[in-house]
Protein backbone atom coordinates (compact mmCIF):
# COMPACT_ATOMS: atom_id res chain seq x y z
CA UNK A 1 0.00 0.00 0.00
CA UNK A 2 1.50 3.14 -0.71
CA UNK A 3 1.92 5.80 1.78
CA UNK A 4 2.96 9.52 2.25
CA UNK A 5 6.19 10.73 0.63
CA UNK A 6 8.62 13.15 1.78
CA UNK A 7 10.84 15.58 -0.15
CA UNK A 8 10.70 14.62 -3.62
CA UNK A 9 9.79 17.12 -6.05
CA UNK A 10 7.44 16.66 -9.25
CA UNK A 11 7.24 18.68 -12.35
CA UNK A 12 4.07 19.10 -14.45
CA UNK A 13 3.37 20.84 -16.79
CA UNK A 14 0.27 22.05 -19.11
CA UNK A 15 -1.53 23.11 -15.98
CA UNK A 16 -3.39 26.29 -16.86
CA UNK A 17 -7.59 24.56 -15.94
CA UNK A 18 -8.61 23.41 -12.76
CA UNK A 19 -11.13 20.94 -14.78
CA UNK A 20 -8.01 19.56 -16.11
CA UNK A 21 -5.91 16.44 -15.88
CA UNK A 22 -3.21 18.62 -15.11
CA UNK A 23 -4.55 19.88 -11.77
CA UNK A 24 -5.81 16.41 -11.11
CA UNK A 25 -2.53 15.57 -11.07
CA UNK A 26 -1.50 18.41 -8.88
CA UNK A 27 -3.75 17.08 -6.40
CA UNK A 28 -3.31 13.62 -6.12
CA UNK A 29 0.37 13.87 -5.79
CA UNK A 30 0.58 16.83 -3.22
CA UNK A 31 -2.09 14.50 -1.25
CA UNK A 32 0.41 11.86 -1.36
CA UNK A 33 3.36 14.47 0.26
CA UNK A 34 5.17 15.07 -3.02
CA UNK A 35 6.06 19.16 -3.68
CA UNK A 36 4.53 20.02 -6.85
CA UNK A 37 6.42 23.00 -9.14
CA UNK A 38 3.36 22.90 -12.43
CA UNK A 39 3.53 25.29 -15.85
CA UNK A 40 1.10 26.82 -17.79
CA UNK A 41 0.82 29.02 -20.56
CA UNK A 42 -3.16 31.08 -20.60
CA UNK A 43 -2.35 32.41 -24.08
CA UNK A 44 -3.37 28.44 -26.01
CA UNK A 45 -6.58 28.45 -23.29
CA UNK A 46 -7.79 31.69 -23.88
CA UNK A 47 -8.00 30.92 -27.53
CA UNK A 48 -9.66 27.08 -27.47
CA UNK A 49 -13.53 26.81 -26.76
CA UNK A 50 -13.37 26.18 -23.03
CA UNK A 51 -11.27 29.06 -22.36
CA UNK A 52 -10.66 29.66 -18.94
CA UNK A 53 -10.19 32.68 -16.25
CA UNK A 54 -6.60 34.19 -15.81
CA UNK A 55 -6.50 33.72 -12.09
CA UNK A 56 -7.10 29.67 -12.18
CA UNK A 57 -3.36 28.79 -11.97
CA UNK A 58 -3.39 31.09 -8.46
CA UNK A 59 -6.17 29.20 -7.20
CA UNK A 60 -4.80 25.65 -8.11
CA UNK A 61 -1.71 27.29 -5.97
CA UNK A 62 -3.83 28.62 -3.35
CA UNK A 63 -5.02 24.67 -2.69
CA UNK A 64 -2.16 22.74 -3.21
CA UNK A 65 -0.31 25.00 -0.32
CA UNK A 66 -2.95 24.16 1.81
CA UNK A 67 -2.21 20.49 1.36
CA UNK A 68 1.20 21.30 3.29
CA UNK A 69 3.62 20.67 0.42
CA UNK A 70 5.70 22.98 -0.92
CA UNK A 71 4.39 24.41 -4.27
CA UNK A 72 5.68 27.17 -6.98
CA UNK A 73 4.69 27.55 -10.82
CA UNK A 74 5.58 29.72 -13.60
CA UNK A 75 4.06 30.50 -17.12
CA UNK A 76 5.88 28.90 -19.78
CA UNK A 77 5.97 28.76 -23.72
CA UNK A 78 7.29 25.71 -24.29
CA UNK A 79 7.31 26.27 -27.99
CA UNK A 80 10.48 28.52 -26.79
CA UNK A 81 13.86 26.73 -27.45
CA UNK A 82 15.34 27.61 -24.29
CA UNK A 83 11.82 26.75 -22.47
CA UNK A 84 13.26 22.69 -20.95
CA UNK A 85 16.43 24.23 -19.86
CA UNK A 86 14.35 27.15 -18.36
CA UNK A 87 12.28 25.06 -16.55
CA UNK A 88 14.18 22.70 -14.90
CA UNK A 89 16.69 25.67 -13.71
CA UNK A 90 13.66 27.33 -12.44
CA UNK A 91 12.19 24.15 -10.40
CA UNK A 92 16.06 23.57 -9.12
CA UNK A 93 16.45 27.21 -7.49
CA UNK A 94 12.88 27.26 -6.30
CA UNK A 95 11.98 23.47 -4.74
CA UNK A 96 15.53 21.64 -5.44
CA UNK A 97 16.45 19.03 -8.76
CA UNK A 98 13.15 17.40 -9.97
CA UNK A 99 12.45 13.20 -8.79
CA UNK A 100 9.32 13.44 -11.39
CA UNK A 101 8.69 14.71 -14.47
CA UNK A 102 4.91 14.98 -16.01
CA UNK A 103 4.43 16.08 -19.41
CA UNK A 104 1.25 16.86 -19.54
CA UNK A 105 1.42 19.83 -21.73
CA UNK A 106 -0.05 19.66 -25.50
CA UNK A 107 -1.43 21.38 -28.37
CA UNK A 108 -4.55 20.18 -30.02
CA UNK A 109 -6.57 21.51 -32.79
CA UNK A 110 -9.15 20.33 -35.60
CA UNK A 111 -8.08 19.81 -38.74
CA UNK A 112 -7.52 16.84 -41.70
CA UNK A 113 -5.69 16.35 -44.89
CA UNK A 114 -8.12 18.74 -46.38
CA UNK A 115 -7.00 21.75 -44.61
CA UNK A 116 -3.98 20.93 -42.15
CA UNK A 117 -1.18 23.68 -43.02
CA UNK A 118 2.70 23.41 -42.15
CA UNK A 119 1.86 26.23 -39.70
CA UNK A 120 -0.57 24.33 -38.13
CA UNK A 121 1.37 20.87 -38.29
CA UNK A 122 4.81 23.39 -36.84
CA UNK A 123 2.52 24.49 -33.53
CA UNK A 124 1.48 20.83 -32.72
CA UNK A 125 4.80 19.28 -32.90
CA UNK A 126 6.53 22.40 -30.82
CA UNK A 127 4.63 20.95 -27.79
CA UNK A 128 3.96 17.80 -28.43
CA UNK A 129 7.32 16.16 -29.48
CA UNK A 130 10.07 18.85 -29.43
CA UNK A 131 9.36 20.01 -25.89
CA UNK A 132 8.34 16.98 -24.63
CA UNK A 133 11.25 15.07 -26.02
CA UNK A 134 14.14 18.17 -24.88
CA UNK A 135 12.34 18.60 -21.48
CA UNK A 136 12.68 14.67 -20.42
CA UNK A 137 16.66 14.82 -21.66
CA UNK A 138 17.16 17.97 -19.96
CA UNK A 139 15.72 16.32 -16.76
CA UNK A 140 17.85 13.40 -17.25
CA UNK A 141 21.06 14.66 -17.87
CA UNK A 142 21.18 16.41 -14.30
CA UNK A 143 19.29 13.57 -12.70
CA UNK A 144 21.91 12.68 -9.94
CA UNK A 145 20.45 10.09 -8.01
CA UNK A 146 20.79 6.51 -7.98
CA UNK A 147 17.22 5.84 -8.46
CA UNK A 148 13.43 6.73 -8.09
CA UNK A 149 13.27 9.06 -11.43
CA UNK A 150 10.15 9.01 -12.75
CA UNK A 151 8.82 10.44 -16.69
CA UNK A 152 5.84 10.20 -17.44
CA UNK A 153 4.23 11.45 -20.95
CA UNK A 154 0.50 11.93 -21.73
CA UNK A 155 -0.77 9.98 -25.25
CA UNK A 156 -3.98 9.53 -26.77
CA UNK A 157 -4.28 5.98 -28.14
CA UNK A 158 -2.85 6.87 -31.54
CA UNK A 159 -1.90 3.10 -31.81
CA UNK A 160 -5.63 1.53 -31.02
CA UNK A 161 -7.89 3.07 -33.93
CA UNK A 162 -7.91 6.70 -35.50
CA UNK A 163 -8.85 9.89 -35.06
CA UNK A 164 -10.31 11.64 -37.96
CA UNK A 165 -10.01 15.04 -37.79
CA UNK A 166 -7.43 15.31 -35.67
CA UNK A 167 -4.49 14.75 -38.03
CA UNK A 168 -1.87 16.57 -36.68
CA UNK A 169 -2.74 15.51 -32.88
CA UNK A 170 -2.63 11.88 -33.82
CA UNK A 171 0.52 12.03 -35.74
CA UNK A 172 2.47 14.03 -32.76
CA UNK A 173 1.36 12.18 -30.08
CA UNK A 174 2.06 8.82 -31.81
CA UNK A 175 5.78 9.70 -31.95
CA UNK A 176 5.39 10.15 -28.14
CA UNK A 177 4.46 6.87 -27.69
CA UNK A 178 7.71 5.89 -29.67
CA UNK A 179 9.57 8.27 -27.66
CA UNK A 180 8.83 6.50 -24.64
CA UNK A 181 9.54 3.21 -25.63
CA UNK A 182 13.26 4.23 -26.68
CA UNK A 183 13.73 6.60 -24.19
CA UNK A 184 13.12 3.89 -21.44
CA UNK A 185 15.63 1.93 -22.53
CA UNK A 186 18.17 4.48 -22.59
CA UNK A 187 17.44 5.88 -18.84
CA UNK A 188 16.95 2.53 -17.74
CA UNK A 189 20.74 2.76 -16.20
CA UNK A 190 20.02 5.75 -14.49
CA UNK A 191 17.58 4.90 -12.35
CA UNK A 192 14.70 6.28 -14.49
CA UNK A 193 11.51 4.58 -15.42
CA UNK A 194 9.73 5.87 -18.27
CA UNK A 195 6.09 5.24 -19.09
CA UNK A 196 2.82 7.05 -20.84
CA UNK A 197 -0.51 6.96 -20.12
CA UNK A 198 -3.62 7.13 -22.36
CA UNK A 199 -6.66 8.33 -20.20
CA UNK A 200 -8.97 8.08 -23.23
CA UNK A 201 -12.08 10.45 -23.50
CA UNK A 202 -11.72 12.46 -20.31
CA UNK A 203 -14.25 15.11 -19.42
CA UNK A 204 -12.28 18.18 -18.08
CA UNK A 205 -14.93 20.42 -19.25
CA UNK A 206 -15.03 20.67 -23.00
CA UNK A 207 -17.21 18.18 -23.62
CA UNK A 208 -20.73 19.18 -24.78
CA UNK A 209 -24.41 16.86 -23.90
CA UNK A 210 -24.39 15.42 -27.35
CA UNK A 211 -20.47 14.34 -27.20
CA UNK A 212 -21.43 12.92 -23.69
CA UNK A 213 -24.20 11.22 -24.79
CA UNK A 214 -22.26 9.78 -27.48
CA UNK A 215 -19.40 8.54 -25.92
CA UNK A 216 -20.90 7.22 -23.05
CA UNK A 217 -22.36 3.86 -24.32
CA UNK A 218 -18.64 3.22 -25.80
CA UNK A 219 -17.62 2.87 -21.33
CA UNK A 220 -18.47 -0.60 -20.31
CA UNK A 221 -18.57 1.18 -16.39
CA UNK A 222 -21.61 3.39 -18.34
CA UNK A 223 -19.52 6.62 -17.32
CA UNK A 224 -16.85 8.69 -18.99
CA UNK A 225 -13.55 9.54 -17.86
CA UNK A 226 -12.87 11.81 -15.25
CA UNK A 227 -9.53 13.75 -14.73
CA UNK A 228 -8.90 11.90 -11.33
CA UNK A 229 -8.65 8.79 -12.91
CA UNK A 230 -5.90 9.32 -15.36
CA UNK A 231 -4.15 10.60 -11.98
CA UNK A 232 -4.73 8.02 -9.33
CA UNK A 233 -2.85 5.84 -12.24
CA UNK A 234 0.00 8.24 -12.17
CA UNK A 235 -0.03 8.35 -8.53
CA UNK A 236 1.16 4.71 -8.86
CA UNK A 237 3.64 4.55 -11.71
CA UNK A 238 5.74 7.12 -9.73
CA UNK A 239 5.77 5.67 -6.64
CA UNK A 240 8.34 3.00 -5.61
CA UNK A 241 5.77 -0.03 -6.25
CA UNK A 242 6.14 0.53 -9.47
CA UNK A 243 10.03 0.93 -10.26
CA UNK A 244 10.11 -2.15 -12.09
CA UNK A 245 7.12 -1.03 -14.73
CA UNK A 246 8.65 1.21 -17.81
CA UNK A 247 8.71 1.61 -21.05
CA UNK A 248 4.98 0.89 -21.66
CA UNK A 249 1.97 3.01 -23.05
CA UNK A 250 -0.57 1.95 -20.61
CA UNK A 251 -4.30 2.59 -21.49
CA UNK A 252 -5.80 3.19 -18.71
CA UNK A 253 -9.14 4.75 -20.41
CA UNK A 254 -12.03 2.43 -18.47
CA UNK A 255 -12.28 -0.45 -21.13
CA UNK A 256 -13.24 2.22 -23.66
CA UNK A 257 -14.50 0.48 -26.77
CA UNK A 258 -13.46 2.45 -30.18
Amino acid sequence: MMGQVKGKIAIITGVSRLKGIGAAICKELAETGYDIFFTYWTAYDKKMPWSIESDEPMKLKEELIKKRVKVSCMELDLTSYDAPEQLINEVSEQLGYPDILINNAAYSTNNDFSNLTAEELDKHYMVNVRATTLLSSKFAQRFDKKSGGRIINITSGQSKGPMPGELAYATTKGAVDALTITLSAELAPLGITVNAINPGPTDTGWMTEEIQSKLKPMFPFGRIGKPRDVAKTIKFLVSDEADWITGQVIHAEGGFKR
